[in-house]
């Protein structure tokens, strides 16, 4: 995600500066009350973590969504049948989904009607017989109205955003339960199927391959297929009038891109460097990790913000280079190798913004080391130096200056203590190692100290944690 573009900058009060609690995984509890029943057979109403405590759900992992949506923009209604493949990780006579406004009118578990509940952003089903620990069960809801973005704590739009001709769908790190129940925390990734109907003459683009389309009735219908795991945040369906072109990388990527035409002739000159971007991306970072890739370029100025979503990254306007490689970057760092926690966004962020400063360096323009240096330069009370990067204390906090910059200034502090060879090892290696599952700071950092042969803890305490302006190494 490019930062928004009215993002505050809140100054912490106090950051923790102990580095083995620091690099733990986050377990937090769910909200009192929230938990499972004496008989331990409810889901809880979330994953756990302290940022978003009711984000994702417990007692379940989804392995696959089924998206079968219809949209009219005029009247800004979806009717959407969301059919998901989960298997129980505990007897279940009771789950959550995540699910904000839209109006549920069935649920079907097993093929069974289901009873359920709405409490908040919770959809509670109780199916018709426990589901057995281990076993995989789908669940089936029917549902339909008005969506509408949530505003997130730094003040930003997340989820269904409508525009002037469809809608701008970008889910990070809360909103795809504004358009489909889901289990939305980035710790349990699926795979997805999508059915999009819109009127003829607009285009549904979501994630993964094209499987067809097809025009019936003053309506066009559209299959996407995502196969590699994803997080529901990175799911998108965005809606507009669209100018579409396909082809294939020689690498054999099926790309598809999709521009408003008020967009187009600024878009134009850096989307055909999109090839060009993925190649010198796959030399240094490993393999695509995908089947398809591509960009969503809508005409959108009141969101602020581009987000990687897989496969198609979506920009709210024509983006220049510089976001091109950042939101390709996050193909790898972000989208194939996915946070458990979102205080370790800087693991997205940082990687995302070091491969821009990369890309200058590799291509004619400002070192690594310069860009580094600028920013280093600014004094003690910038709001680069708020709070740490590694802990930025608040959801508000998770997609401020900190978290892009100083993240990637601590990436390069690794790269100068263990010299160009380790370092780019590090970073195949991580790509590598959790392609298409998740990863944590404890893991990079031991990753990192495994292949330099170094004692690393006191670097990372300093970029990642440490309040304020670090002394230079």
């Amino acid at each position: 995600m490019t930062p928004p573009r009215r993002q505050p900058v809140r100054r912490r009060t106090a950051v923790p500066v102990a580095l083995a609690a620091l690099l733990a995984t986050t377990g937090a509890a769910a909200p009192a009350g929230a938990g499972p029943t004496a008989a331990g057979t409810t889901g809880a109403p979330g994953a756990g973590d302290p940022y978003f405590p009711l984000s994702g759900n417990g007692g379940y992992d989804v392995r696959h969504y089924d998206l079968t949506l219809r949209y009219d923009p005029a009247a800004r209604r979806l009717d959407g049948t969301a059919v998901l493949t989960a298997r129980a990780t505990r007897r279940l006579t009771r789950f959550d989904l995540d699910l904000s406004g839209l109006t549920v009118t069935r649920v079907t578990v097993g093929g069974r009607t289901a009873r359920f509940a709405r409490d908040g952003r919770e959809l509670v089903v109780t199916p018709p017989a426990a589901r057995a620990k281990g076993r995989d069960f789908r669940v089936a809801v029917t549902y339909h109205g008005t969506p509408e973005p949530v505003t997130d704590p730094d003040g930003s739009p997340d989820g269904w955003i409508p525009t002037d001709d469809g809608a701008f769908v970008a889910g990070q790190p809360q909103g795809a339960m504004t358009w489909f129940p889901a289990n939305g925390h980035p710790k349990d990734k699926a795979s997805y199927d999508f059915t999009l109907t819109v009127p003829q003459g607009h285009t549904a683009v979501a994630n993964g391959v094209l499987l067809g389309q097809r025009t019936a009735h003053g309506r066009t219908t559209f299959r996407w297929r995502q196969t590699e795991p994803m997080a529901a945040y990175l799911a998108t369906a965005t809606i507009g009038r669209f100018r579409t072109e396909r082809y294939t990388t020689r690498d054999g990527i099926q790309v598809f891109n999709a521009v408003d035409p008020r967009e187009a002739r600024a878009a134009a000159p850096v989307l055909k460097k999109l090839p060009s971007v993925l190649e010198w991306e796959s030399r240094l970072f490993g393999p695509y990790p995908f089947r398809a890739a591509g960009s969503l370029v809508d005409h959108a100025p009141d969101v602020g913000y581009a987000l990687e979503t897989q496969t198609r990254p979506v920009y709210d306007s024509a983006p220049d280079l510089g976001t091109l490689v950042h939101e390709s970057a996050h193909q790898w760092f972000g989208d194939s190798v996915t946070l458990t926690a979102w205080r370790d966004i800087w693991l997205n962020e940082g990687f995302a913004t070091y491969a821009e400063w990369l890309h200058s360096e590799q291509h004619g323009g400002p070192s690594a080391q310069r860009a580094f240096d600028a920013r280093y330069a600014r004094p003690a009370g910038d709001a680069l130096w708020a709070y740490p990067p590694g802990d930025p204390g608040s959801a508000g906090h998770l997609f401020g200056t900190p978290v892009y910059e100083r993240g990637a200034m601590a990436l390069h502090a690794l790269r100068r203590a263990v010299g160009d060879r380790d370092f780019f090892r590090v970073l195949r290696a991580w790509a590598d190692g959790h392609r298409g599952g998740h990863g944590t700071t404890a893991q990079f950092v031991t990753l990192a100290e495994r292949i330099s042969g170094r004692r690393l803890a006191g670097l990372f305490r300093t970029w990642l944690y440490a309040p304020g302006k670090p002394d230079r190494a």
